[in-house]
């Protein structure tokens, strides 16, 4: 009975170093990275870049998989009803908060069907307009778009995307209701922007700064509290006329519910790790935009960001009655 004690404990610590050692090798294969919106936009870029980065710290490769549709909710739909194995995480974008209240039926439960891993970056709006449009300052903007508002043509690059919400923050600001213009993604919006076949678009940087410094649209302010170092001349929202204007979209990575402790915490250390790397400081630079502080790419931090969002934007959202269902 002694010999066979002894067996039972030698087989229970062994199962337990072997169960310790399978926990301290995650990741043991490739991570899928779903970004709920089409390659090449601007939440595309930004996951791409901290991918990358990602995967250099967790010894696999961290890939981008563009799952895009219904304004993020397909992508975000198939996180949320993915094997919670910490093999496939979410990046998304503001509107993971807007989506609670623009789609009145959606198939997830927001705020708990995911885990949280942390924010990745707020990249600031800017207002632009085709290049030949009259106005030359942000009030002209306004003056304009008010003795026109039958007429002038609002660009967005579908219903729950950064530019759809930026647009209907900034008719809601300027109380008139404009000609808005759907398009299925940033890059046909901004083609018919640079082509003169819309009027005004409101979109992140990381999507309009070629444009602007190319001097193919004409840039009427940023959406952030202070100016931009890369816009230098360009005024707030707030500067121009527009008081209360401020708006970011942020990013921020998620698993599905019931990912295990010790997966979140990795992909926690990498995402950090990924936002001191001087090559994604120096691109996030170059949009206009900078890495979340250490404090904010955290699950805490994201999930606060997360919640106060929706309570922010679902009386915009119920006041403009715009709804995606």
């Amino acid at each position: 009975m002694t010999r066979f004690s002894s067996l039972l404990a030698a087989t229970a610590l062994a199962a337990t170093v072997f169960a310790g050692a399978a926990q301290a090798e995650y990741p043991e294969r490739t991570i899928t990275m779903v970004v709920p919106f089409a390659a090449g936009g601007p939440t595309d870029t930004v996951a791409r870049l901290v991918a990358e980065s990602m995967s250099k710290d967790l010894g696999q490769q961290v890939i981008v998989e563009n799952v895009g549709g219904a304004g993020g909710t397909l992508g975000a739909g198939r996180v949320a009803s993915a094997e919670a194995d910490g093999y496939t995480v979410l990046l998304h974008h503001i509107g993971m908060a807007t989506s609670a209240t623009l789609y009145r039926k959606l198939a997830y439960d927001t705020l708990n069907a995911f885990d949280y891993v942390g924010l990745v970056t707020e990249v600031p709006m800017t207002i632009v307009a085709r290049k030949d449009l009259e106005p030359t300052d942000l009030k002209g903007l306004v003056d304009y778009a008010k003795a026109n508002k039958d007429t002038v043509t609002v660009a967005n690059a579908g219903i729950g995307a950064a530019s759809h919400l930026c647009g209907m923050l900034f008719m809601s600001a300027i109380e008139t209701p404009l000609v808005t213009v759907p398009y299925k993604g940033t890059g046909p919006a901004m083609t018919d922007l640079l082509g003169g076949q819309v009027d005004i678009m409101c979109d992140q940087t990381t999507n309009t700064t070629k444009q602007i410094q190319g001097g193919t649209i004409k840039a009427f302010a940023v959406t952030s509290p202070a100016r931009l170092d890369i816009f230098p001349d360009l005024p707030t929202a707030v500067e121009g006329g527009l008081p209360g204007f401020e708006v970011g979209i942020w990013h921020g990575v998620y698993t599905p519910k019931g990912t295990p402790p010790e997966a979140i915490a990795k992909l926690e250390g990498a995402l950090q790790k990924a936002l001191k790397d001087e090559n994604v400081a120096a691109r996030f630079a170059e949009l206009g935009t900078k890495p979340s502080s250490e404090a904010d790419a955290t699950p805490a931090a994201l999930k606060a960001k997360l919640e106060g969002e929706i309570a922010r934007w679902k009386p915009i959202i119920e006041k403009a009655g715009q709804y995606a269902d």
